[in-house]
């Protein structure tokens, strides 16, 4: 057997893949993918927490789809391979929403469709999944979506206290008596600008603490 066969599920290189997209490789922050998402479905942290679930979802098994395909692909229809299996994921999860969570579904609207055309997805079967087994892509997928909502749930997270008072639903400054000290909600907060500001912000402070790039610059 090869050491590769050999290597352990839960070995360093494994859980490397889990944890580097939490931080100094995550796909919003460094890599800066998938943004239109942040934009979208940022207002209130339940839709983006949904949206964070679909993402780890499609991104995880359609790596491991197209790692188990990966061998029978020609390379000259291998896009087209992977936009049929992220679009048959994508519908499959549209239609679970619709059916145990259509209040949320109504709110994503047509995001959800657009999972298809994440940068994210397409570029973990590219660089990954069509070079490696299913196990490590699983968790490449895992790590990247993982990631991926990290930074949806951060924004929302912000945009729904500042803007409508609100963490989930809860009403926490109204609960901390803050309005009848006179605090207003921000309304600019929920408007789709501020999404890529914060967005930018969390960039910045990343990429500002990564002495490495500060190294190259």
């Amino acid at each position: 057997m090869s050491n590769q066969e050999k290597e352990p599920i839960f070995s360093a290189k494994n859980l490397k893949l889990l944890t580097a997209p939490l931080g100094k490789d995550n796909p919003i922050t460094m890599q800066v993918l998938g943004i239109c998402s942040a934009l979208a479905v940022t207002v209130k942290l339940k839709p983006a927490l949904i949206m964070a679930l679909s993402v780890i979802a499609v991104i995880a098994i359609s790596n491991v789809i197209i790692s188990v395909m990966r061998k029978y692909i020609p390379d000259r229809i291998r896009i087209i391979v992977q936009l049929v299996v992220i679009a048959s994921l994508v519908i499959l999860v549209d239609q679970i929403l619709k059916a145990y969570a259509f209040e949320v579904s109504k709110q994503l609207s047509v995001f959800v469709g657009l999972i298809i055309t994440n940068c994210i997805i397409m570029g973990r079967l590219e660089a990954f999944a069509l070079a490696n087994k299913p196990w490590p892509s699983f968790i490449d997928g895992l790590g990247n979506g993982a990631g991926y909502g990290i930074i949806l749930l951060l924004v929302a997270f912000f945009r729904e206290l500042l803007g409508s008072g609100t963490v989930y639903g809860y009403p926490v400054m109204e609960k901390l008596g803050l309005y009848s000290a006179g605090y207003e909600n921000n309304g600019m907060m929920i408007l789709p600008p501020m999404a890529l500001i914060v967005v930018g912000l969390m960039i910045w402070f990343q990429r500002s603490r990564d002495k490495s790039l500060i190294e190259k610059n």
